[in-house]
């Protein structure tokens, strides 16, 4: 659960740590072997009856965070099996990017609806009136509901005067906005891969850590003790996310302590994203198209082009801010090796895409940071401020926001064509997403420009982030408004945009 440090994230940021510091340190890797002992230390369980379970967990953590896929149940495997194959200084996710760890689930139910103690056996019981299928009834003086009978509709639930009635539902399949889990034959959530979007909402709403995505820290750190030189594009969303100790101004400086090369913000790619898609805008709405929609967030446009493929042609071609940011750097600097470091699981599907894989290297979310600085002992508040980031404008800065994006290229069409009104629709959270292009077939929104994002609230909420999203976005608010220049068709980088589309 973003922004409380539960003892899930206390493990999580543990098991990042182990793997950094595996990595850093080199040598014999078979001693992964010992790290769920390190890490979970005792002879009795912490959080579980068994500790021998609560250790098979963290093993098979450390194994996605390393990128190697779990161990099958069914036969005996090593921990450390694959490990040496992984220590490389290049390699793509093999899918799945998200994982479910099946012994750790809980096996929660899927929705139904159950009463309660708080059930006063009144006279009206309006719950049995409403109940379309006759599945409620009296019992003892208390409302029963014959679970074969109900269909899940949830009248008895909103027609109950002393909200007796409750809604229990699987957190991982309520939080995924493409019903992409379901339950296995044993109860445990299994994940649809077809319809899986990445967006990694199941991951941070389960409440016992059984769902993890893979990760590249291994990779990365052998890239940079090969001597690469590698390149850390940062998402906007990573301002406040280490804490306030962890100013703009020292991410450079703490980033080159752990290996990096240098830092260059993603939201110089946001400022170029943002004026492809108001020229695409300004020259398809309503001419070629009924209305344009953002590219930004890979998961939206996938579950676009998954659930809506009619509609995918109007999702803007624009290369999205990762994609520019890195072919920039590329293009600079020959040679060198790109992290984008943010927020986000879909965007480590975005990079392994055969289309992209040349332009980035690796993807970081800034949980998995954390454990590099942690691996490395580095300090915030013993590092000297330097020169801030401030080469993007405050419209990049705000993409990291739900409304960020359609806003910065808002402004950019008004800058080109004061007389011309944009009309913006946006949605945040996947299920919110479905019905805004629902919305948009049956004609609702011809003429506008619509934004979506996977995680509620935009990128400040995406799975590897680490504080509350309403902190998270205040901090984005001052960011942006902070910076030199506010326009996207401000940025200096604007002459560039056609060779990086080249």
């Amino acid at each position: 659960m973003r922004g409380i440090y539960s003892s899930i994230t206390d493990t999580r940021r543990k098991i990042f740590t182990e793997v950094a510091r595996l990595a850093y340190e080199g040598g014999d890797y078979s001693r992964i072997e010992q790290l769920p002992y390190s890490i979970l230390p005792g002879d009795s369980g912490r959080y579980r009856d068994s500790i021998f379970l609560e250790r098979a967990i963290i093993g098979e953590r450390l194994r996605l965070a390393i990128g190697l896929p779990l161990r099958p149940l069914d036969e005996h495997a090593p921990l450390s099996t694959g490990i040496n194959e992984s220590a490389i200084a290049e390699k793509y996710y093999d899918p799945p990017l998200i994982n479910i760890i099946k012994f750790a689930c809980n096996a929660c139910p899927d929705k139904t609806f159950r009463v309660t103690e708080c059930c006063q056996g009144c006279l009206e019981h309006p719950c049995q009136e409403v109940c379309p299928k006759g599945a409620i009834s009296m019992q003892h003086g208390k409302s029963v509901i014959d679970q074969t009978k109900c269909v899940k509709c949830g009248r008895c639930k909103d027609v109950c005067p002393y909200g007796a009635i409750l809604k229990l539902e699987r957190p991982c399949a309520k939080a995924c906005g493409m019903d992409a889990i379901r339950s296995d034959e044993s109860g445990r959530a299994t994940i649809d891969y077809d319809k899986c979007v990445s967006c990694g909402m199941c991951l941070v709403n389960c409440p016992f850590g059984a769902i993890a995505d893979k990760g590249q820290i291994f990779q990365i750190i052998h890239s940079i003790k090969r001597g690469d030189r590698v390149i850390a594009i940062v998402a906007p969303a990573f301002v406040g996310q280490f804490g306030p100790s962890m100013t703009p101004e020292k991410f450079t400086t703490a980033m080159k302590m752990i290996g990096f090369d240098n830092v260059v913000e993603v939201a110089i790619g946001a400022d170029l994203c943002t004026i492809e898609e108001a020229k695409d805008f300004m020259r398809s709405v309503p001419e070629e198209q009924p209305f344009m929609a953002t590219s930004c967030c890979p998961s939206w446009s996938v579950m676009a082009k998954k659930l809506f493929p009619d509609l995918a042609p109007y999702i803007s071609m624009a290369l999205t801010p990762m994609v520019l940011t890195a072919r920039l750097q590329k293009k600079e600097h020959k040679g060198c090796k790109i992290v984008f470091v943010g927020p986000c699981s879909a965007k480590k599907l975005e990079a392994s895409r055969r289309s992209i894989r040349s332009d980035v290297d690796f993807v970081l979310t800034f949980e998995e940071l954390m454990g590099m600085f942690e691996a490395k002992g580095v300090k915030f508040d013993e590092i000297e401020t330097k020169t801030p980031l401030i080469e993007a404008t405050g419209a990049g800065r705000g993409f990291a926001v739900s409304g960020g994006v359609a806003s910065a290229v808002a402004d950019v069409v008004k800058r080109l064509d004061p007389e011309r009104e944009v009309k913006i629709a946006s949605a945040q959270g996947l299920s919110d997403c479905k019905k805004l292009l629902m919305l948009a077939k049956a004609g609702k929104y011809d003429g506008f420009l619509l934004e979506g994002m996977a995680c509620p609230g935009g990128c400040v909420a995406g799975a590897g982030t680490l504080q509350p999203v309403a902190k998270s976005a205040a901090t984005i608010a001052k960011y942006k408004k902070d910076a030199p220049e506010q326009n996207a068709l401000d940025s200096k980088y604007e002459i560039t945009l056609s060779l990086l589309n080249e």
